[in-house]
Formats: structure tokens, sequence, C-alpha cells
């Protein structure tokens, strides 16, 4: 069984970070790729310290010529069974042939960018349930989790980062991007005042949040990180781990919590809102409401059986869902399955 996987993802984000993860994992667990992805010599490095190297395009515009024929190419001479095209500018850009095409959606895509995939994994229940809404065929609509790595990592030095050491930290990670509510955390913050805050991430909004952090008097307790590689020793930095999105159709920062054993606080978006048990595996508060972002964060630092229920509950989730060998499982399971379907003919 050959399979191509092919993303034209931006420079950073939760569903490329998902992307190396996965194929990586696939590769470890024997599966033959060929792996295609824009031009990115970050995302490139990441996977060839996984032992694959990739082939990059420039993936320019939906219409770009040059691709389609490169991707073309690439499907004459690896000759794929299967090629799983991640969101919807891959899925626009893969010309037909003899295989499988089964696209990957992290999001409430239009389905009109996936007309010629034969199957479509959704990264949650709910975003499957709303491919069958919009008329795509409930047995060719697959819910597939992703996966978090849960190898330990050594804690940074908090003192580099003038962050005293017995000062609860809270910790976010994601793109500065108006959807993930980072200035309603840093608002939260402003109400603990002994609480530092790490976020960890890069993107349009970070001049603006550094400004409201000044503005707030927080910048002293907040830290801007920038884009990060190390997610694990920051896991194992921080005390408490919190997603403030205003959007989010899953958010990995969640399980990547549970693996790593960190009480987790959650803005009641689409997607977390049907993951979190509220004082089981997390605490949920409404979406834009930092006085209760702030009173679920002195609730964790005021009740450490509380963070410790949550860990607890958060873990066994992850065991049971999410590791790597489970999601690997259930992936090499589907593409087997698929691979008994009917196969799209050429052009």
């Amino acid at each position: 069984m050959r399979v191509m996987q092919v993303i034209a993802g931006a420079g950073q984000g939760g569903a490329e970070t998902f992307f190396v993860d996965l194929v990586s994992a696939l590769h470890r667990a024997g599966l033959a790729q060929r792996v295609v992805i824009r031009h990115n010599s970050s995302r490139a490095q990441a996977l060839r310290a996984a032992g694959i190297e990739p082939v990059q395009l420039p993936f320019r515009r939906w219409f770009d010529i040059g691709t389609r024929i490169a991707l073309r190419q690439q499907v004459l001479e690896y000759r794929p069974d299967i090629v799983q095209t991640w969101m919807s500018r891959a899925s626009v850009a893969m010309p037909r042939g003899r295989f499988v095409q089964v696209g990957w959606l992290g999001g409430y895509y239009d389905l009109k960018s996936y007309r010629f995939c034969r199957h479509l994994i959704g990264v949650t229940r709910d975003i499957a349930d709303q491919m069958v809404k919009g008329g795509w065929p409930r047995e060719r609509a697959h819910y597939l989790p992703t996966l978090a790595a849960d190898a330990p990592a050594p804690p940074l030095s908090r003192a580099e980062y003038n962050t005293p050491n017995d000062a609860p930290l809270v910790m976010a990670l994601g793109r500065l991007h108006v959807k993930k509510g980072f200035d309603v955390l840093l608002k939260a913050v402003a109400e603990v005042p002994d609480v530092y805050a790490w976020i960890a991430g890069d993107g349009p909004l970070r001049a603006e949040l550094e400004r409201q952090a000044n503005e707030l008097g927080v910048s002293g307790r907040v830290r801007f990180l920038g884009w990060r590689d190390d997610r694990a020793a920051l896991f194992a930095t921080c005390d408490i781990c919190v997603m403030p999105s205003r959007y989010e159709p899953f958010g990995t920062v969640m399980i990547e919590a549970w693996a790593h054993r960190k009480p987790l606080i959650v803005a009641a978006a689409q997607g977390p809102k049907g993951l979190i048990k509220n004082g089981e595996n997390g605490l949920l508060v409404p979406v834009d409401d930092h006085l209760a972002l702030a009173s679920a964060i002195r609730r964790l630092t005021d009740h450490p059986e509380l963070a410790e229920r949550i860990v607890a509950s958060g873990r066994r989730q992850y065991e049971a869902e999410y590791t790597e060998a489970a999601v690997v499982g259930r992936y090499m399971a589907f593409y087997e399955h698929v691979m008994q379907q009917p196969r799209a003919r050429g052009p």
C-alpha cells in the first residue's frame, strides 16, 4: 500500500503541526508514503528529522497550473493507492487519477473544495457529522482523531524568562489571531495579580497584544515566546494550560495538555465544548469572558485536588484515544478499508 500525503498549508498552525506528527508516526509504523508540501524549510527539516524527504512545490494559487502538473508527475512516478489531501487548497490542486483521494478537514470547510474526493476525514465527530448534514454520504464521512506525543522533556529555566519559580504559570499556545482569544487571556491575567503567563505563538496580532499587555499593566508578567518547537519542555514548565479560543474546531492543545498531565482551562468554542466535561477533564468557561477565565485560573491555583482530578481524567482520555499507537492504528485500518473501495478513474 502506497499513500501520498499532500499539504499546501500555512507557515505555522495546528493542522500543519499535526500533519508532520502524523506522517512521521505513519513512517515509523512502516507505511510507504510520498510526502508533498508547500515550500517550507522548517517543515521540511522536521520531516527529514523523522526520516522523510519531502517533495516541495509552490502551491501559489488555487489554479496554479505548474503545481498541478508537478502533482500529476508525482502520481505518475509514485503510483499511489491513496492520496490524502490536507485541507482545501491541496484538495483542489490534486489532479484526478487511478487512486482513492481522501480529503482531510480540520474545520467546518466548504465541501465544494472536496468534490473530487472519494472519502473525507474530520478531525472531530462533529465535523464528520457536519459533512453529512452538508450532503456528504454517511458511509464516506469518517472521524479520525489527532494525536499528541507524550515524550517528556526537561523543564525550561524560568529565570531565563524572568518568571519566579514559585509563581503560578499559565501557558497558551497558538497563532496570534483574533480567533484564538489571547486578548481575553491578558485581561484575565490582570485580574489575578500573582499569576504569570507565557504565550507561545506568532501571528498578525503580536504587536497589538504586546500593546494591550502594556495598557493592562501586565507586561511584567506576560512573556511572548514566538513560535516554538519545544512544546514538551513548555508543558513541563507551566502549571496550567489555557485555550481561550473564540473559534476552535478542535484544538490539539487540549490533548497535549492531557498527554503532559497539565490541568486545562478551555473556552466553550464549538469543538472543545463537545470534548470537555466541566470539572472532570478540564474547566470550561464562556467564550470572551475574561472574568470567568480569571476565576477558573484561581480555582486551579487554590484547589490542587481539583487540578489533580482534571489531570487524571484527561490522561485517561488521552490514553484511550489520542496516543500515537491508537491514532496510527486507526489510520492504518482506515487506509486498508478504503483500499477495498472503488477507485476514481482518470479523465
